[in-house]
């Protein structure tokens, strides 16, 4: 089983059966450990629409929290908005299930820090109505609306619609360790229970980004995913269903790779990045890294596949982390990248033996 060194984290999208819920698959995960117990928690989604002076609705939606017999976080069990095909699009709404809806992010935040969760729907945006003086508008088929006194809206609560209970995004917390052993935990409960994996599935790897944070090891890490991104898509074989990849904007790697952007402090590095365009919806995602904050410090790999074979997604996880030390390696320079095949980065990694004879096979094959 290939051994992982980086602290990653795993955000891995599944579908629970018919009839069961991401909430029935946290309380799995919690008695597993023996004593565990489960929480409810706010998930926000951004939910992309296509409406005239609006294009992104806020969600706040519900997640649980697996934790063990000490209160320590062993997975969020989320949802994640991608998972439409296979939803029963007709399904009445399931009795305790809603979400919360605006188009202000930062509303949504103050009332994710305030609403409580385990509230029912008809109640939950009473302590934001209470921040604001207002009164909340209840409606005949269950929804609730938050207005200000003036009449500019606020936010509004409904009951989840189309199955949305069932799709599972598993957010393992950072993993320093046993890296195989914790995917185990967690995935094989899931398809013992008849979890599957959806039509537009994706696993999002998450690497510490901490070492990454200089101005050439990230020119190196943009070179490394920019020059090899579509061929490590055709050798992860990428769902094509996969919705929210794309590229980074075509001016990234010019500043990169500039002398002057080398010889920047990582603080202003930041801030030169942060007058791109950039956006978490790619590929390689390097927000968490130019906008960090406490709970998110990360390299964002989104292209891999969900699979039930957990030595897999360990390679493909492998793979990448050579990568990363390619990145930071003193004697390689992003010219020796641009100039290099993927087969010869793979020949120059410190990886166990037998996970580079695995890529090496697969990258002759691919060529």
């Amino acid at each position: 089983m290939p051994v992982i060194h980086w602290r990653t984290g795993f955000e891995i999208e599944l579908l629970a059966p018919a009839g069961l819920s991401r909430k029935d698959l946290a309380l799995r995960l919690a008695q597993a450990d023996g004593g565990g117990s489960i929480a409810p928690v706010f998930v926000p989604q951004a939910e992309l629409i296509d409406l005239e002076g609006v294009q992104v609705f806020e969600n706040l939606t519900l997640g649980y929290d697996a934790l063990d017999a000490d209160g320590k976080l062993i997975a969020r069990c989320a949802d994640d908005m991608t998972i439409q095909a296979d939803l029963d699009k007709q399904a009445a709404p399931k009795p305790g299930w809603f979400r919360i809806v605006g188009d202000d992010a930062r509303l949504i935040r103050l009332i994710k820090r305030h609403a409580d969760p385990a509230a029912p729907v008809e109640a939950v945006l009473e302590p934001i109505a209470a921040l604001f003086g207002a009164r909340l508008q209840h409606f005949d088929n269950g929804m609730v609306r938050l207005a200000d006194s003036a009449g500019a809206p606020i936010a509004m609560a409904s009951h989840l619609p189309s199955e949305r209970e069932r799709p599972c995004e598993i957010i393992t917390p950072p993993i320093s360790e046993n890296h195989a052993q914790r995917l185990a935990a967690l995935l094989e409960p899931a398809f013992a229970m008849g979890f599957t994996i959806p039509s537009e599935a994706a696993l999002h790897v998450h690497f510490d980004a901490a070492p990454l944070c200089t101005p050439k090891s990230f020119a190196k890490l943009v070179v490394i995913f920019d020059r090899f991104g579509d061929q490590l898509k055709q050798l992860f074989h990428t769902n094509p269903r996969c919705t929210r990849l794309g590229k980074w904007p075509d001016d990234l790697l010019p500043i990169v790779t500039s002398p002057s952007f080398a010889d920047m402090t990582w603080t202003d590095a930041r801030t030169r990045l942060r007058q791109l365009k950039l956006t978490k919806y790619v590929d390689f995602n390097l927000m968490n890294m130019i906008y960090p904050t406490d709970e998110k410090h990360t390299f964002e790999v989104r292209i891999l596949p969900v699979e039930t074979d957990i030595d897999s997604i360990l390679n493909s996880t492998a793979l990448l982390e050579g990568l990363l030390r390619i990145a930071l390696e003193p004697s390689v320079e992003w010219p020796d990248i641009a100039t290099n095949t993927l087969g010869q980065l793979i020949e120059k990694m410190q990886i166990d033996r037998a996970v580079k004879q695995h890529w090496r096979d697969r990258t002759a094959t691919s060529t």
